[in-house]
């Protein structure tokens, strides 16, 4: 397995958010991580991007230990991260927030940079013709000079996955990134995702857009008061007994 999670486990004032969560993720597939809030989700994100450490378990990329890796070494690895709540650099450009999250791959010394010298130029110039890759693949490449301010609901979600995509991942965590989108902008997001998986990229997706989900989803990971029920095929999880008195149950009584 490209990302495996052997047992991890995680508390906060005596609730035990997640307890011996065990599952695989494919290389170059999407995996959807669902269940209700409240089951875990976001603290599993939180362990694989280095925000939170797990208390017990380990978490394995490529057969390396990561768990006890800061954040920004994680990262250096290749794993990028949305958030549910967007989190851009409102007063900057589109292309200043996507250059905003090279920094991990700038190679350059501080002495060409301050004195800028040609090499420093050079970086320069690669990091903007990176940035507007980055925008184009997001679909927004004309939105580039724009503020991040200005940009619609949905053209704020594409940046975000632009600036992520800077760091060039080998997984992307998304975090519910279709939430609030209207029919048209989650189709072209669906798009947009089987785009990134084709060009080599790993993707581990929460989401509570069952049809989306199931959709878009080569395996599906359902956790449940923090612990796994189960990970399978869609079709394997939607017929799921536990699955469905646990998640979609739950979901048709609101």
């Amino acid at each position: 397995m490209f990302l495996e999670f052997e047992k991890i486990s995680r508390s906060f004032g005596g609730v035990n958010a997640l307890s011996e969560v065990s599952f695989g993720v494919q290389a170059k597939t999407i995996h959807g991580l669902i269940g209700p809030n409240g089951s875990g989700k976001t603290t599993l994100m939180n362990v694989v991007s280095g925000l939170t450490g797990p208390d017990a378990g380990r978490l394995l990329l490529d057969g390396r230990p990561i768990h006890r890796l800061r954040p920004h070494r994680i990262a250096a690895l290749g794993v990028a991260r949305t958030f549910q709540n967007i989190r851009l650099f409102p007063k900057m450009t589109c292309m200043e927030n996507v250059i905003a999250g090279q920094h991990l791959m700038g190679g350059r010394a501080l002495f060409p940079r301050l004195f800028r010298l040609p090499s420093a130029r050079a970086e320069e110039r690669q990091s903007v013709a990176n940035a507007m890759a980055c925008l184009a693949k997001a679909g927004i490449e004309g939105r580039a000079r724009a503020l991040a301010c200005s940009l619609s609901y949905g053209e704020r979600r594409r940046l975000e996955i632009a600036r992520a995509m800077a760091l060039k991942p080998r997984i992307l965590l998304l975090d519910e990134p279709i939430a609030g989108m209207r029919l048209r902008e989650i189709e072209e997001m669906e798009t947009l995702f089987r785009s990134l998986v084709e060009s080599g990229v790993t993707i581990l997706l929460i989401e509570h857009n069952m049809p989306f989900v199931m959709r878009l989803c080569q395996r599906i990971t359902v956790l449940h008061f923090g612990q796994t029920v189960t990970t399978g095929a869609p079709e394997e999880v939607a017929e799921h007994p536990e699955v469905i008195e646990a998640y979609l149950g739950m979901k048709s009584e609101c």
